[in-house]
C-alpha cells in the first residue's frame, strides 16, 4: 500500500517538473521575438507615450551633463560664458553625443531623456529654446527616432548660469 503512495507522490513531482520545463521553454522562445526597440508614437507630439525595450538589448546611461563654457573667461552670470538656453541646450547634446560615441551608441539609440530647465536671467523658462534644439537633434530627417521624455523646470542647477541639465538613456 505504501509503494503505491510513493509511486503516485514520484509521479506528480515528475509532472510538476515537467510543466516547469515546458514553461519556462515557452518563454525563452517567446524572449527570441523581442529584437527590436518598440516606440509606442503619438503622431501629433514630438516625444513618445512610451518604449518597450527588450531584455537582449545593452544599456548606456549617461549622468546629468550641462553645457561647456563658450567663454571661460566672461563675467559670471553673463550669457557670454555659457550662452542662452538655445546655445546651452545644443552644447549640452553635443556632449551627450560624444558620451555616447565613447560607449559605442549613438544619438538614434537614445530612447530616454530627462531634462531640467532652469529660469533665464529674466527669470522664465525658455521652453521653446529647449524644444528647437530637440528637434535638431531627433524626430528629424536625420534621425527620426522621437524619446520618452521629461522635461522639469526647477528654481536653479548647481551653478547659476547653466539653464539646462540632460540625463540620456540609450540601448541598442
Amino acid at each position: 500500500m505504501r509503494s503505491w503512495i510513493y509511486f503516485v507522490l514520484i509521479g506528480a513531482v515528475l509532472s510538476a517538473c515537467h510543466l516547469k520545463i515546458d514553461q519556462k521553454n515557452d518563454k525563452v522562445e517567446s524572449s527570441k521575438k523581442e529584437l527590436i526597440i518598440t516606440r509606442f508614437d503619438r503622431p501629433d507630439a514630438s516625444i513618445l507615450k512610451g518604449v518597450h525595450i527588450p531584455a537582449d538589448k545593452s544599456y548606456f546611461y549617461t549622468s546629468g551633463l550641462v553645457a561647456d563654457a563658450i567663454n571661460p573667461e566672461a563675467v559670471p552670470g553673463t550669457y557670454e560664458r555659457y550662452g542662452n538656453t538655445y546655445q546651452q541646450s545644443i552644447s549640452t547634446l553635443e556632449k551627450i553625443k560624444a558620451t555616447l560615441k565613447e560607449a559605442d551608441f549613438e544619438m538614434e539609440d537614445v530612447f530616454f531623456l530627462r531634462v531640467y530647465l532652469a529660469p533665464d536671467q529674466d527669470g522664465k523658462v525658455d521652453w521653446q529654446a529647449w524644444f528647437d534644439a530637440y528637434g535638431e537633434y531627433f524626430n528629424n530627417d536625420e534621425n527620426p527616432n522621437k524619446v520618452a521624455r521629461s522635461t522639469i523646470a526647477v528654481y536653479a542647477l548647481a551653478n547659476p548660469d547653466l539653464l539646462i541639465e540632460i540625463e540620456a538613456v540609450a540601448a541598442k
